[in-house]
């Protein structure tokens, strides 16, 4: 039965509710000074307790939407979903998802308009639908989760026809087929976010790690001189204020002229900008050479011309000082940045790490120094962004470890995952770098958040009135300009720094992409190192320790399902292996290598296999969840003869430190491990060549040199390791 149209005092009451009339509020905000249902906009911000929310997404604005019919459908659902709780249906829309929703309903009603010529519910059948789902689905570039999402409007629009005044529909869609379903998505539980390969993950770690730990001081040192040069610059326009035109330029002449002394003396040249970002470039008066031309900046706050108040007083005009200027071109030639600030050198080339710093470059290495903490906190801690982007200034602390032995670096935060809208305040147990990191950010952030009159670490940088607060979503294409800088620098074309993905193009790097990578290293590969110096087993123990490895922040969760998709990942590795003529070695090979030949059996022809990924996840299953990886070999762990369990009791699986590669059952060797049994070889002969040993100690070093050169004959022959 269809609603009849409301009335107008019904109307003229529905305007005047508040928009926000059930969620919590952010503390001094008056709920009848909120947003109403009939206005132009709708500031959600007051309910939205994350502060780096960009204001574009917590803020509707219906007068971006031309057809009315659109426009009143729209408000309709909206204000429904945020106020109406429909227990096994739909919970109330959280208000800093609005935008979301408004854009995925906006997409149907404009359709609904598109087909009738106006929005009308109650003319919208199933037909009409059908044809809306067979329009978002031939759109291939459109996956089935983005179409099973929008496919969810029409689905609310029948879910809360008895709180929409127009009624909504009144009939079922799809018979009350899931909307997943309809589009043809089927759930899989695997984490889809990919993981960052090793090979881009550690050196973009190590180059984040030493932008904190060794660039940071240049590049504050950097920026005390530009602070120190624009004070000095306003005190000299401010003396100048009271002289003449006329004596004003010749006291500009003169300071520019000492400056050029200063610069002969200490054999330096005139400063140029780093880049032509104006599209000027500056042709050298005898060689015809380009550059980026003078850095007219650093000449005026170095002889106190405020260009942007008075563009009249520029130095380079003709009755500044051109003549002056070309002249110092040609006698000193030319210094790319020029400011004071000395640059670091890098020892593996014995150059400085970039050019000297202006103005721009000075901003923009700020970013990057912003970028490469960003990097450290959210991939060593396992945070989430929104986790990550709560910190504020204040957040580490130094404690003791619960037995009191071991100083730990705390980090606290708010978490928001599975919590409520305003999150909750949480800890994070952390190491060294993501606590460098942070006090590189307390200093980094002060200037711009101070400004604003915020405590955030993450702002914009930028101290423009017109940009916004807080850094939000701006980080994703921040860490991919980092990644970039990265590879002008320090890169060539044929090596760059951060090597490219696996499609032959730069990795994209997203927010989501470090939990998921930490958290299947630190699963399946404990004693890997990080950046060359971290082990993934240091960052699992502090993560573990504190609140990262609680049931309340599901980090634990994270890891424990990484490492059976790990486990999956890395049995499928020995199949294809095997498949391809490779041979095992070590106890254990024997009978891993007959079940992989009997799977393969199973299996039927090469191609198939390859065809049937799902198939061979759920063959391998069982065996994978006894695969643990190893640094000397993978252990297939079987608790009846594992030897390591033989020297302890009460473990539930195998122990590491314990383990006996050529002689447990469950030891296999594989080509992988290799590298680390060749590196015991090496310091094994090099530690026999030492006069001083003792007999015992000799022949110790001479029984393990022979182990691992007969581990090494194996594997190149792939044979079994004979038990020693």
């Amino acid at each position: 039965m269809t609603r009849p149209a409301p009335t107008a005092s019904t109307s003229r009451q529905l305007n005047l509710r508040p928009v926000l009339a059930t969620a919590p509020l952010k503390p001094g905000f008056d709920r009848d000074a909120l947003s109403r249902y009939g206005d132009p906009s709708w500031d959600l911000g007051p309910a939205v307790f994350r502060e780096n929310a960009r204001r574009c997404h917590v803020t509707v604005h219906y007068g971006s939407v031309e057809d009315v019919g659109v426009r009143e459908a729209l408000r309709e659902l909206l204000y429904a979903r945020l106020n109406v709780d429909m227990p096994g249906h739909r919970k109330i829309l959280p208000p800093g998802s609005v935008r979301q929703v408004f854009n995925r309903a906006r997409r149907f009603f404009e359709f609904v308009r598109d087909e009738l010529g106006v929005v009308d519910l109650r003319r919208v059948g199933q037909p009409l639908l059908d044809r809306y789902a067979r329009h978002l689905i031939a759109d291939r570039s459109r996956r089935p989760i983005i179409v099973a999402h929008l496919l969810e409007v029409p689905a609310d629009l029948y879910t809360f026809r008895d709180h929409l005044p127009s009624g909504g529909l009144s009939f079922q869609p799809w018979a009350g087929s899931a909307p997943a379903r309809v589009a043809g998505y089927r759930h899989v539980r695997e984490n889809r976010t990919p993981r960052i390969p090793e090979a881009i993950i550690s050196p973009l770690l190590a180059w984040s790690i030493r932008y904190v730990t060794e660039f940071a001081s240049d590049i504050f040192a950097a920026r005390e001189e530009m602070d120190l040069l624009e004070a000095r610059c306003a005190a000299l326009v401010e003396a100048d204020r009271s002289l003449d035109h006329r004596h004003r330029r010749r006291q500009q002449r003169k300071r520019l002229e000492d400056y050029f002394a200063r610069l002969r003396s200490e054999g330096r040249g005139v400063p140029i900008w780093g880049t032509a970002h104006n599209g000027i470039f500056l042709r050298h008066p005898e060689t015809g050479d380009a550059s980026p031309p003078v850095n007219s900046h650093l000449l005026h706050l170095h002889i106190g011309i405020d260009a942007q108040a008075e563009p009249k007083m520029h130095i380079q005009l003709t009755a500044g000082a051109p003549r002056q200027i070309r002249a110092a071109l040609l006698e000193l030639g030319v210094e790319t940045g020029g400011m004071d600030t000395p640059i670091s050198i890098l020892p593996e080339t014995g150059m400085p790490w970039r050019p000297r710093f202006d103005a721009k470059t000075l901003a923009q290495e700020e970013r990057m120094l912003q970028s490469a903490a960003y990097i450290l906190c959210a991939y060593l801690t396992g945070m989430r962004d929104c986790e990550v982007q709560a910190m504020q200034r204040g957040c580490l602390s130094l404690t003791r470890s619960e037995d009191g032995m071991v100083m730990r670096h705390r980090v606290r935060s708010v978490a928001y995952k599975g919590k409520s809208s305003q999150g909750k305040p949480a800890d994070w147990i952390t190491i060294e770098p993501v606590a460098k990191a942070v006090e590189v950010l307390e200093r980094l952030s002060l200037r711009a958040a101070s400004a604003r009159g915020l405590t955030t670490l993450w702002p914009v940088l930028a101290a423009k009135s017109v940009c916004k607060d807080y850094l939000s979503a701006e980080i994703v294409r921040q860490l991919n300009r980092f990644r970039d800088h990265l590879n002008d620098l320090f890169g060539t074309s044929n090596q760059p720094a951060i090597p490219d993905g696996p499609e032959g193009v730069p990795w994209r790097i997203t927010t989501r992409q470090f939990r998921r990578t930490i958290a299947w290293h630190i699963a399946n590969r404990p004693f890997g190192t990080i950046a060359g110096m971290i082990q993934y087993k240091h960052a699992s123990v502090a993560a573990f320790e504190g609140y990262a490895g609680s049931s309340r922040s599901g980090f634990r969760a994270e890891v424990e399902n990484q490492r059976s998709l790990g486990q999956l990942d890395d049995l499928l590795t020995y199949f294809v292996e095997r498949q391809t003529g490779a041979t095992l070695s070590g106890p254990a090979a024997a009978r891993i290598t007959k079940t992989l030949d009997n799977m393969s059996d199973d299996l039927g022809p090469l191609p198939a296999m390859i065809a049937d990924r799902a198939r061979l996840r759920t063959m391998f299953a069982s065996l994978a969840r006894t695969l643990h990886v190893g640094v000397l070999a993978d252990c297939f762990f079987d608790p009846g003869t594992a030897a390591c369990l033989k020297q302890a009791t009460g473990a539930k699986g195998p122990l590491t430190a314990l383990c006996q590669p050529t002689l447990c059952p469950n030891a296999c060797i594989t080509t992988r491990h290799r590298p680390a049994w060749a590196r015991s070889a090496e310091e094994a002969a090099s530690l026999l060549k030492e006069k001083r040993l003792s007999q015992l100690q000799r022949s110790i070093l001479q029984r393990d040199l022979e182990r691992a050169k007969t581990v090494l004959s194996n594997i190149d022959r792939g044979q079994p390791v004979p038990g020693s």
